[in-house]
């Protein structure tokens, strides 16, 4: 018998793979498509109960392969019916998701890495700093739980789908894990799989302009970008990803994928920073580079978040009467905007505050104190 260690969580394995791994133990394409389908649209977890599959590829799959969610660490459920999971992920390391429950949707939150290296002022997670990427077995195993854990629960019939959105917005930034993102990405999407459409699966990313060419090569989902500050000199002090890639790369990189995505606009998330981000002026400086070009504005959406405060950022969440005048200047250009609804911030789970109860390795804290104290804003 082969040690757990040596197994393979087929989790992390898209259609693709599962092909692959199943034709090294001389099973058929069809074999691995069943067997795809038990684990994503059914939810089994036991090779025994997958009845239509030959009993040698049952036994020849529980000597070298399992199926395992994400042990649960705690579940909080909010006022407004969103839940957020803490799961653990090993060597004193967490990761949240969190879903989210509307009228015409119902969204899971993923992340893609234990803690986060950007670094964001305004970002709890990146405060804690970062501690690893997650495998594509362990990304999809938060959709994995998420769906059939609620199935369960409300005693849904096995193709009724629980989630209709996924956003790559958890803890981390995703296109720092690209290699691991893109299988998970693939088996979110698939008919085997779960079968979501491409407009409703978004990645976010901080603006690593070489994988946003790459995503849009391989796997062109939604894209959000966290924009937050219309010109270099906020947007360094507020992303530090920004000196690497700066706006004007940035926005060319919008529009090279724009060609690709499953939408005609590319979503914007600027969060609102009372005193920092948020004057009428600032909104012309974002109109402006948003027309850098002179196409217009139609390719965008801007989302307007709320800050949700945490320990030691030093920032404050604008007024609501800053944040309408905000939104009205790039109305009245025609921009789309929305102004997002706060969700879940009685348990921590809002944009923003992800965190997850792991520890500080890289002393985030201090260095970011650092940052305020040297670059005022």
């Amino acid at each position: 018998m082969n040690s757990a260690s040596s197994k393979t969580n087929l989790l992390g394995l898209d259609h693709e793979g599962l092909v692959a791994f199943c034709a090294a133990l001389g099973e058929k394409k069809f074999r691995a498509t069943q067997l795809y389908r038990w684990i994503h649209q059914r939810g089994v977890a036991d090779f025994e109960a997958m009845s239509d599959l030959a009993k040698s590829l049952r036994a020849k799959l529980a000597e070298c392969a399992y199926i395992q969610a994400l042990p649960v660490l705690t579940e909080r459920a909010s006022r407004d019916g969103t839940i957020k999971w803490l799961f653990d992920v090993g060597g004193g390391n967490a990761v949240e998701a969190v879903f989210i429950p509307e009228k015409d949707r119902a969204t899971l939150c993923i992340s893609s890495q234990a803690g986060c290296a950007i670094g964001c002022r305004f970002c709890s997670t990146g405060h804690q700093g970062f501690s690893r990427n997650l495998t594509a077995a362990e990304i999809v195993a938060q959709l994995w739980y998420a769906e059939h854990e609620l199935r369960r629960r409300r005693r849904h019939k096995t193709s009724e789908r629980q989630i209709s959105n996924v956003v790559m917005m958890g803890m981390g930034e995703p296109l720092q894990n690209f290699g691991q993102l893109v299988p998970a990405l693939r088996t979110m999407l698939d008919d085997n799989g779960y079968g979501l459409s491409r407009r409703r699966v978004t990645v976010s990313t901080s603006g690593i302009v070489p994988m946003m060419d790459r995503l849009a090569q391989q796997v062109p989902v939604a894209l959000a970008v966290s924009l937050h500050a219309p010109q270099d000199p906020l947007r360094d002090s507020l992303v530090p990803l920004n000196k690497k890639y700066p706006l004007a790369e940035l926005m060319a990189a919008c529009r090279r994928y724009l060609q690709y995505a499953p939408r005609d606009f590319i979503t914007f998330e600027y969060c609102m920073l009372a005193g920092v981000n948020d004057q009428p002026e600032h909104a012309q400086a974002l109109l402006d580079l948003l027309n850098t070009d002179g196409l217009g504005v139609g390719w965008c959406k801007l989302n307007l978040i709320p800050f949700n405060p945490f320990p030691d950022s030093g920032l404050v969440c604008s007024a609501p009467h800053d944040v309408q005048a905000f939104a009205k200047v790039l109305l009245d250009a025609g921009v789309v905007v929305t102004v997002r609804k706060t969700r879940g911030d009685d348990i921590d789970a809002a944009c923003g505050q992800l965190a997850g109860e792991v520890k500080d390795r890289t002393r985030a804290v201090v260095r970011m104190q650092r940052k305020r104290d040297a670059v005022p804003l």
